[in-house]
């Protein structure tokens, strides 16, 4: 099986070449990104943490970085004298990465999973230890993580019932990588169960909790919301409107309930964070014509006059945006594709509004939804009355907000959690 990966990853490398080379002459730093996922690692990013016992952890995009990012402040909280070295494999992950953790001396982009290059980089670094955030299996990385006897935690672990029957058909290449992986930490004990269900070692597996509980990068004071509401050209405005991460299908519907909204509350603006950013024109184009003028947000001259809907085209920025929304709305619901993170408008104490299809964030949106923190709409006409159900009702606005808070600050603690464990394995490898 593991012969049939290795020919199936060659292949897929070699047909994606035509992608990479249209990429390296349109996209500004595919040069860098492709280099490194080839092993070539630049001096400056290997000096910090090669051969110096670094923790290295890797989180392949923006939502494992910021489960990221309070393990990592843990970890100099407790370890201080270790280097931290973090791999991504986005673009907008590094991106991420570089804005919301000044703690690691090193980000790269994680090598392609060729059988040669996992070897090639390791011998480069030799970490302490690997650290995989959420589900970021790779076999021939983790093949080459057992010859050098270097211990793996799994940490803020989760799996979905769909990646659960993907994984089955990889038979033995699965179980290498289970064998692999010395501890599993988990958000719950639904991640636990399916993690044991593929083939872990239930002796291996914790339960310590979802670290974005205790990210506090979008901690936003109150003069910082009073600017980022000048510069979208929002100030003497309201209420406002935050979608997050949306997709394509969700928008229309979102155009259509803020013309609803406007009928009651004309000087009410909306932003819109579409999951895929390039989708940020055809968002500008659709606006129109629901008779809505909508700017990017990299376009804005702070002015914002005659404005009603800003894009956010930037990335690492929708966190904190969410301080300025009234209610928000999360993506990827009211179409089937699972939802987002819930946890980052919960921890500014925001009213949530999310579609039914929430399955790949069933813990986070059961915790809130239970407390009547988070409320579920079915479709675009159910979308609009229920924004001005709770635009024209104050308290009930208010509590949700009050449960939102209450809810994190009861689930923090992941993070440590998760140090302790790590810890624990580096003790019982004998590596600390």
């Amino acid at each position: 099986m593991k012969f049939l990966y290795n020919i199936v990853a060659v292949i897929l490398v070699l047909a994606a070449i035509p992608v990479f080379l249209v990429r390296l002459v349109r996209e500004e730093g595919f040069g860098e990104r492709l280099r490194q996922s080839f092993g070539f690692l630049p001096t400056e990013a290997l000096v910090p943490v090669a051969n110096k016992n670094c923790i290295w952890l890797h989180a392949a995009s923006v939502g494992e970085i910021v489960a990221t990012s309070p393990i990592v402040k843990e970890i100099r909280r407790e370890m201080p004298e270790l280097p931290i070295l973090i791999s991504v494999v986005t673009a907008s992950g590094y991106a991420m990465a570089k804005r919301i953790i000044p703690e690691a001396d090193s980000i790269i982009f994680f090598p392609l999973d060729l059988s040669w290059l996992g070897r090639k980089v390791l011998a480069k670094i030799r970490p302490r230890i690997f650290l995989l955030v959420e589900t970021e299996l790779w076999p021939n990385f983790l093949y080459a993580i057992r010859e050098y006897a270097i211990p793996v935690l799994m940490v803020n672990g989760r799996i979905s019932e769909k990646s659960v029957n993907r994984y089955r058909y990889l038979h033995s290449v699965l179980r290498d990588m289970l064998a692999t992986v010395d501890r599993f930490c988990m958000q719950s004990e639904i991640d636990a169960q399916y993690i044991i269900r593929l083939g872990a070692p239930p002796r291996r597996v914790v339960i310590t909790g979802n670290t974005k509980f205790d990210q506090t990068y979008t901690d936003v004071t109150a003069p910082e919301k009073k600017e980022l509401i000048r510069q979208l050209g929002f100030s003497n405005r309201g209420p406002l409107l935050v979608a997050g991460s949306t997709h394509p299908g969700e928008e229309e519907l979102l155009y259509a309930a803020f013309q609803k909204v406007r009928e009651s509350f004309p000087q009410a603006g909306l932003v819109i964070a579409p999951r895929e950013i390039m989708r940020a024109s055809k968002l500008i184009e659709l606006a129109a014509k629901y008779g809505l003028r909508a700017v990017r947000r990299t376009e804005l001259d702070y002015g914002g006059a005659g404005t009603d809907v800003i894009i956010l085209d930037t990335i690492g920025e929708l966190g904190r945006i969410y301080s300025i929304g009234d209610i928000v709305y999360v993506g990827g619901s009211l179409v089937p594709h699972g939802g987002h993170n819930l946890l980052e408008p919960a921890a500014h104490g925001k009213p949530i509004l999310v579609g039914p299809h929430m399955f790949n964030f069933k813990d986070s949106y059961g915790l809130l939804h239970g407390r009547r923190a988070c409320d579920t709409v079915y479709d675009g006409t159910d979308l609009g009355e229920k924004l001005l159900y709770l635009l024209n009702n104050d308290q009930v606005r208010n509590d949700m907000g009050r449960e939102a808070l209450a809810v994190i600050g009861e689930n923090r603690g992941a993070a440590l959690k998760s140090v302790q464990h790590l810890r624990q394995v580096l003790e019982a490898s004998g590596s600390q």
